[in-house]
């Protein structure tokens, strides 16, 4: 036996246990190493990890704010009702769950065309309803075989509930659920966290502007949960704090009256206080019923109220733009006498048309034409006296005055929407159109101007705010809608300062001179007929404005055009004359004559407030059908009225099984 080689062999194994020994060592210094790290360094976050391993932190969503109206009435609500959701990621095959569903409680096809629509607008991942109010009878149905559902739940959730129905749905707008862009929208904001399992969102009107107001603050609960995800106990909660209640400045018993006024009608009428800029009513017909979107609107009433004709989605009064017609013209003679380019007392020959750059400018065949001063004028409506006036103030001027009056600006009111209308200048020209072969004002483009037609282009709230100024002798205030809030638990009132008025500094002279000759339009002028033997002294000015152009030697005439090219029929008035504490901008489209269709509802709107009188009916039919002057029979008192009316009520759809 070699020794060199027993030797060699047990250096060599010698050698190999030294390694392992050390390799060993490492691996448990390492070891030590990371024991230490994990329990000195890393201790608090392994811990938080560990515990939200075994708790979950819930969501509860507070109770949306009421809304009221000025005197207390609840005009938005909530009501709560069991819902049938799918979470479709969830489900053995979505098409085949709800044929299945449909065999344990009723799938109508509506409930189908709103969930596929939901379904297309959201993540597969998302709980989203396919039934809402299920009956107790159902409720207990779908428990006795969930087990047959993977992914399909029910839950109890608080809904939506405007219990007029189309009353005032442009002013208190809906809720809906919240969208990608909405999701994303919040996401980005400092309020994100509030709206943790929030699933709707105010879509318009004060729904919308006044969201954060009356959505509360969410509050959250600490859930103990078993390795299985199910909750075994409460660990701590804070509790949500309900939405505010959000008090309108309208009065719905007036808004219905006007509402009912239109009837059938398209058209706005906006109401304001000029002490305040306190919206009164705030009309736009045809509406819509607000309930329809709570739940997701299906295909065919979306189809139905975007592609009607009549429009009901658009907020006239908000969003709508007219010319303002003959009502333009107590305007027009107040930029006369404040520019010092004519005299009250200033006479102009009226022959029934103007000339200027050899085009006639003609003027309604019923005018009497004849020596106008400019009570008459106004009085009168005579277009040759405003056709002259505008030539002598010309486009730019009349834009620097008509601008601060709000003519063609945001007035600022507090809903989102608003749009700005037209008030055409040179440079507005120059702006709007971008061949510069169209840039080029022309003179004959002013004359037209001074009798509201032409570019101009405004909103019934522009209007009325104009009126509620000069009503006021030139103290312009913002307008708004909303007047106070109020905490859903104390019931404490917080009202909501108004902006700071603007005095435009009108001589009161002047204003004087402008405001008599708009009462005698009420009395002996264009819409005499309609104030005939009213309690009290008001101002007004009857407009008719064309809804489209005419041609050349083209004579107007009702009874061979289409309804909806017919002209506008447009008010605006304020009352009492020696201290308004109304103002108003009414207009009927397509209805003809203002003083056919526009003053008598104005009329009817000053008896409600400020002799508490509310139309018979037969005075009421009269007046939809666009054949009332004064009122007709004897007014019955607003306080004897029953409210709601029987034909207003939408009460919330009941929750009682079906046979």
């Amino acid at each position: 036996m070699d020794l060199r080689n027993i030797d060699y062999d047990l250096q060599r194994f010698r050698q190999r246990i030294f390694v392992f020994t050390v390799l060993v060592l490492v691996c448990f210094v390492l070891l030590l190493l990371r024991l230490m790290y994990l329990q000195l360094w890393r201790h608090d976050d392994l811990l938080a990890q560990a515990e939200s391993n075994r708790t979950a932190i819930v969501p509860i969503v507070p109770n949306r704010g009421l809304i009221q109206d000025r005197n207390g009435i609840v005009l938005a609500s909530n009501y709560s009702a069991y819902t049938l959701e799918i979470t479709p990621s969830k489900t053995n095959g979505l098409e085949a769950t709800i044929d299945a569903l449909a065999e344990v409680v009723e799938i109508t096809p509506r409930d189908r065309r709103r969930f596929k629509k939901l379904l297309e607008e959201s993540k597969t991942f998302e709980s989203l309803p396919l039934r809402n109010r299920l009956t107790d009878v159902e409720v207990a149905r779908f428990a006795a075989q969930r087990f047959r559902f993977p992914g399909v739940e029910i839950k109890a959730r608080l809904f939506r509930n405007y219990p007029y129905g189309e009353l005032a749905s442009h002013v208190i707008g809906y809720i809906g659920r919240i969208n990608q862009s909405e999701k994303e929208k919040i996401e980005d904001d400092d309020d994100q966290a509030n709206y943790r399992g929030t699933e709707y969102i105010g879509k318009l009107g004060v729904e919308q502007s006044f969201e954060r107001q009356l959505h509360g603050i969410t509050g959250v609960e600490h859930i103990e949960t078993s390795a299985g995800g199910r909750a075994t106990r409460r660990l701590s909660s804070s509790k949500a704090t309900p939405g505010d209640t959000v008090v309108l400045t309208i009065d719905i018993k007036l808004q219905h009256l006007v509402e009912s006024m239109f009837g059938e009608r398209r058209g706005a009428l906006v109401a304001i206080n000029p002490k305040n800029g306190e919206v009164l009513a705030f009309v736009s017909k045809p509406t819509f019923d607000s309930n329809l979107f709570v739940e997701g609107i299906d295909q065919d009433n979306w189809q139905m109220l975007n592609e009607s004709p009549d429009k009901p989605l658009l907020n006239r009064a908000l969003r709508g733009t007219y010319p303002p017609g003959s009502t333009y013209k107590p305007f027009m003679a107040l930029a006369a006498l404040e520019t010092g380019t004519r005299k009250p007392t200033t006479l102009i020959n009226d022959p029934g048309f103007y000339m200027f750059g050899g085009h006639r400018f003609g003027s309604p065949e019923n005018e009497r034409g004849g020596i106008m001063d400019m009570r008459r004028a106004i009085v009168e409506s005579s277009n040759a006296y405003f056709y002259s006036l505008a030539n002598e103030l010309g486009v730019d001027t009349m834009h620097d005055f008509m601008k601060p009056l709000g003519f063609g600006q945001m007035t600022g009111i507090d809903v989102l929407g608003e749009v700005r209308g037209v008030l055409p200048s040179q440079e507005w020209k120059r702006r709007y159109y971008s061949k510069p072969e169209h840039q080029k004002w022309y003179a004959g483009e002013t004359i037209s101007l001074g009798i509201g037609q032409g570019y101009n282009s405004f909103t019934m709230l522009q209007l009325a705010q104009a009126t509620a100024t000069v009503a006021n002798k030139g103290i312009k205030y913002t307008p708004r809608l909303v007047q106070a809030t109020a905490d859903a638990s104390t019931h404490a009132r917080s009202e909501r300062p108004a902006p700071p008025p603007e005095d435009l500094k009108l001589s009161p002279d002047n204003i004087n001179v402008i405001v008599q000759a708009m009462v005698g339009v009420t009395q002996e002028g264009t819409s005499a007929r309609a104030f005939a033997g009213a309690a009290y002294l008001s101002g007004g000015k009857t407009g008719t404005a064309q809804a489209v152009s005419l041609g050349k030697n083209e004579k107007y005439n009702a009874a061979r055009m289409e309804e909806h090219q017919r002209d506008h029929s447009l008010y605006v008035a304020f009352a009492p004359a020696d201290d308004p504490k109304i103002a108003l901008a009414v207009i009927v489209e397509n209805a003809g004559f203002g003083s056919a269709s526009a003053a008598p509802i104005a009329r009817r709107v000053f008896d409600y407030w400020l002799l508490q009188q509310y139309p018979n009916e037969e005075d009421l039919a009269a007046v939809r059908k666009g054949q009332a002057t004064a009122p007709i029979g004897k007014p019955r008192a607003v306080a004897e009225l029953s409210w709601p009316p029987p034909s207003q009520i939408a009460e919330p759809p009941g929750l009682v099984a079906k046979p």
